[in-house]
């Protein structure tokens, strides 16, 4: 095959694999104006304010679970009414002994084997009574003023779900720190603009909420924000970004725990995929082009830019370059990558950290497709500090 049509496949394989992260951002801009021009929000009367209750599951917390249940008992000062649940699955450290002292005032449901994230957010909103769902991650730590960003979203009765607005707090700690956090800021861009478009390709379990009339059980080997959000965007309701309602959280420091996070969560979100893309599908063509590029895509893009160099290189070859001259530069970029991401040097440890990234997420995908299922999660332990060592 000619050297130029290898080349031209390079060049499409590596826009594909680039999709994601560039042109689908620029070509969100369109369809956020086109959206603006069709908006026509039905606001709620002031008499009929909704209530809300807060849940939150934790699995060996103990240096983050005091500081949530305080955070939330803030938020409750600062709100009407704010129910908190609190479901430990089967922690061997002291995280339930830690909310003993709070029983009077949280909802807590102790576990006495492990069932899983979902299945405790399940069993929660079974107990729970208010009309919005909050979910919450026991390692974040809210905004006082995120409840009433969220309530103010809800007064669309068009919407849904309502998504948060994560900012990671430590983006100079490391490299993987540093990419976690530079990644998250134009995923947040990214839904700001999907927002306006109409639909957040979704939620994070940081921080969102749902309508409980909407609200559905999750399978147990599913995630449930990425879930509960599409689904309730196949019922026909708006997904949207709450911009004012902030959580705070740590990102990973650690590239090999953020490598299995990447893996445990891709596999899942893919396993939702797979059970929601018969509804999913069936959406307006903007929204299928929107879940593609911001899911699929994404989630693929390892494989693309891969193959793209896998083209790339056999167009070098057609050209009369030796294929062990085309290994060796391969290896040398990918050995430099390796020496630099070791020892911090920028941005080759940055660039390192974004290969590994997509590659777990790639792997994960690769797991949901032999039929692989994760139902339970170890938190990070390299965010996980002793409680008054840090804000």
């Amino acid at each position: 095959m000619p050297a130029s049509i290898w080349f031209a496949l390079s060049a499409l394989l590596l826009v594909a694999g680039l999709h994601p992260f560039v042109t689908y951002p620029l070509s969100l801009w369109l369809m956020r104006k086109g959206a603006a021009r069709r908006a026509d929000g039905r606001l709620v009367e002031a008499g009929k304010a909704p209530t809300f209750a807060i849940c939150v599951c934790a699995y060996n917390e103990e240096a983050t679970i005091e500081r949530k249940v305080r955070n939330m008992l803030a938020l409750r000062r600062r709100a009407d009414s704010l129910e908190i649940l609190v479901y430990v699955d089967a922690a061997t450290d002291r995280t339930a002994a830690l909310l003993e002292p709070f029983a009077g005032e949280i909802s807590l449901f102790v576990a006495p084997k492990r069932l899983g994230k979902t299945h405790g957010m399940n069993l929660l909103v079974e107990r729970a009574t208010a009309d919005i769902m909050v979910f919450s991650d026991a390692n974040v730590l809210l905004d006082e003023n995120a409840i009433p960003a969220v309530a103010e979203a809800f007064r669309d009765e068009r919407t849904g779900c309502v998504c948060g607005h994560l900012v990671y707090v430590n983006a100079e700690g490391t490299p993987t720190s540093s990419v976690g956090s530079m990644y998250w800021r134009l995923e947040e861009w990214i839904k700001e603009q999907e927002s306006g478009a109409g639909a957040v390709m979704g939620a994070d379990g940081s921080l969102f909420a749902v309508r409980r009339r909407l609200h559905r059980p999750v399978p147990p080997n599913l995630i449930d924000d990425m879930f509960l959000s599409l689904s309730v965007l196949c019922d026909g309701y708006r997904v949207v970004r709450a911009r004012n309602a902030i959580a705070f959280e740590e990102s990973v420091t650690a590239s090999v725990e953020e490598f299995r996070r990447k893996v445990r969560i891709a596999c899942q979100a893919f396993n939702v995929h797979r059970e929601l893309w018969p509804r999913l599908r069936r959406l307006p063509v903007s929204t299928v082009y929107m879940y593609v590029s911001h899911k699929l895509l994404r989630w693929l893009s390892i494989y693309s830019l891969a193959l793209s160099a896998l083209a790339a290189a056999l167009g070098l070859s057609a050209m009369g370059v030796p294929l062990p001259v085309i290994a060796i530069g391969i290896l040398a970029v990918m050995g430099l990558l390796w020496w630099a991401g070791d020892r911090h040097v920028s941005p080759f440890a940055q660039v390192r950290e974004v290969l590994i990234a997509l590659t777990g997420a790639g792997l994960g995908v690769a797991e949901a497709y032999r039929g692989k299922q994760y139902q339970t999660w170890t938190p990070a332990a390299s965010i996980r500090q002793p409680s008054d060592s840090k804000r």
